[in-house]
Order: structure tokens, then sequence, then C-alpha cells
């Protein structure tokens, strides 16, 4: 269960953002500012992540505060799953990241399975929308909509870049370490799930 500390620098944030966006004097620009500072400063006394990772992360937005959207795709092949190795833990995910501006969901998918994996798919079907911070023991300094999205393997031959190291396919039973806040191995069981049921209905939080 996220802790009650997370919510309240979460909405802090949010508050200060807005304020920042719409604010009209000089007065109120700079009490919303002071409001931003003091959510990162409780950001930081409770987390590891560092002043400016979280400022870059988590307070240097503008506009009305909305969700950041994370998909990872499920990629089969004889019933074993596609993993990539982070080279940021050097622990394994679903290939997967940030969805681009402009960028459909399936699109997204595509692109990073192409970029970490060096794999072509077809995106089928979502199989699971997530809000992060209930899914995950570490917090997160904002709302995370995880997208889960099966896709059909075309070809696959890993090459050299600049986020992972190595990619495989793992079966349900023999997963590698995985890295812990891109995904985890309840979810990775559901990607199985879903693989196995033709009429699988999506689940979302």
């Amino acid at each position: 269960m996220k802790e009650k500390w997370i919510d309240w620098a979460i909405r802090l944030q949010s508050v200060a953002q807005a304020g920042l966006t719409f604010g009209q004097t000089s007065y109120d620009l700079d009490r919303y500012q002071q409001i931003r500072d003091i959510s990162v400063e409780i950001m930081n006394e409770y987390t590891e992540a560092g002043t400016k990772k979280i400022t870059d992360l988590f307070a240097s937005e503008t506009g009305y505060q909305t969700p950041k959207v994370d998909i990872r795709s499920a990629v089969f092949r004889d019933n074993k799953i596609l993993m990539v190795r982070e080279k940021i833990d050097g622990a394994w995910s679903l290939p997967g990241g940030w969805a681009d501006v402009t960028t459909s969901v399936s699109e997204s998918a595509a692109r990073e399975c192409l970029e970490e994996a060096g794999a072509k798919v077809k995106p089928r079907r979502i199989i699971a929308i997530h809000q992060a911070d209930r899914h995950y023991d570490s917090p997160y300094p904002y709302t995370v909509y995880k997208i889960f999205v099966e896709c059909e393997l075309i070809e696959q031959a890993f090459s050299i870049n600049t986020e992972t190291l190595e990619a495989g396919f793992f079966g349900k039973d023999e997963l590698p370490p995985l890295s812990a806040e891109r995904n985890t191995a309840r979810q990775i069981a559901l990607c199985f799930s879903a693989r196995e049921q033709a009429s699988f209905e999506a689940v979302f939080d």
C-alpha cells in the first residue's frame, strides 16, 4: 500500500504545477514555486533518488499534471516470453518505456521492441492497464499508467543499443532477476495467462 507521505507530496506537486501554469501575479507564482520545492524536499527526504533526479522527473513540467504512460510488450515464442536486460540495473524486463508524444500505443510498443530487443512485432491486444503505485513496492513520485500489450513476433535479432545489454526468451517458471520498477512476476504471469486465452478480457485498475 502506498504510504500517505507519497500521496501528499504528489498532491502538493500537482497543485503547485497548476498554480505555476495559471497563476497571474508574481506573488502567486512565488508561493506555488515554494510549494513545489517543498514537495521535492519531501520526496528527497524519503527516497534515494536525489534532488536533481526528482526535480527532472517530478517537478519540471508545466500545465495541468496528467499521468505518465509506460508501455510494456509481451512477445512470445514457443511459449516463452521475450525479455531484455536493462543497462541501468542489470536486471530483466519486458521491452518497453515511456510513450512518445504523437505516438499511439501500438506504435510505441513496436518501437520499443525493435530498439531494445531487435524484435519486429505486430501489436495484437491490450492485456492490462495498471496504475504503477498499486503494483510496486518502490515509491513513485508521479502517477504512471503501465500498459501491457501482447504482440505477435515477426522476427528478432538483438543488436547493441543504449538501453539494454541482451535479450532472451524465458519460460513461465524460469524468469531471470526482474527489474523491480519495470515489471513484477505477477504482471508477467498475467501476460502468460492472457496468451493462453483467445478471448482474454483486458484488466485495468
